[in-house]
């Protein structure tokens, strides 16, 4: 389970989707949208794995330098900020967060959404952020694209992680934003949803604390996996 975790880890991070219903998306004809003119889905998921395998190589170079403790902690910072960048180009984290929240999300307050989505997306960048850098040996390819993307809204990118332990496929549902961007609306590791992995945990953490988001929210670190 845990060797998934690690492969799921890498997927997550390369792409951020964590996404467990559909984006809202605009006809692109009534928006006036190109679609041809948009950076294909596929380039997309290849771009954004390339640079962060790059970051991944240029941080964990510094990290294996060794130092003092404060000084480690500080080159692990830098290396979440890095991939925190790069994520903010592609994904809405608020939305995110709402999408975890469930039913729970439309009962709580502007101020427990905020709270929640900056506790996930700092505690998502910062778990997730520390496996990445026990990616070595694996390979990470964007199979060829059979559907032709500017024809569509919702396009399936699919991806494959490939190592000595065995291939892992990935497979990505993307939307067409109301901006004319490609976002990952959803994520499959070997058929496992992260999506609802997350949901359910918030679900299941709620329902622990008999209903107290503001106690979930701020223990929500040591919840997730």
């Amino acid at each position: 389970m845990w060797r998934f975790l690690n492969i799921g880890a890498v997927a997550w991070m390369l792409i951020a989707g964590l996404f467990t219903s559909a984006l809202a998306i605009e006809d692109t004809a009534s928006n006036g949208i190109v679609v041809a003119d948009i950076v294909s889905p596929y380039k997309l998921i290849e771009d954004v794995t390339t640079e962060v395998l790059a970051k991944i190589e240029v941080h964990r170079a510094k990290i294996d330098e060794g130092g003092s403790e404060a000084e480690k902690a500080q080159s692990f910072n830098c290396f979440f900020e890095d991939i925190d960048r790069i994520l903010d180009r592609v994904i809405d984290f608020d939305w995110i967060a709402r999408n975890v929240m469930g039913d729970y999300g439309k009962t709580a307050s502007s101020a427990q959404r905020a709270s929640f989505s900056e506790a996930f997306r700092t505690g998502l960048v910062a778990t997730y952020g520390r496996g990445l850098l026990s990616y070595s040996d694996q390979k990470i390819i964007v199979l060829p694209g059979t559907e032709d993307y500017t024809s569509r809204r919702k396009i399936t990118v699919r991806q494959e992680i490939q190592s000595a332990d065995g291939n892992y496929p990935l497979q990505y549902t993307m939307g067409l934003s109301k901006a004319g961007e490609w976002r990952v609306i959803n994520v499959i590791i070997n058929g496992i949803n992260l999506g609802k992995i997350f949901r359910k945990q918030f679900f299941q953490a709620s329902q622990k604390n008999g209903g107290d988001l503001d106690t979930v929210i701020a223990n929500w670190g040591s919840e997730v996996i």
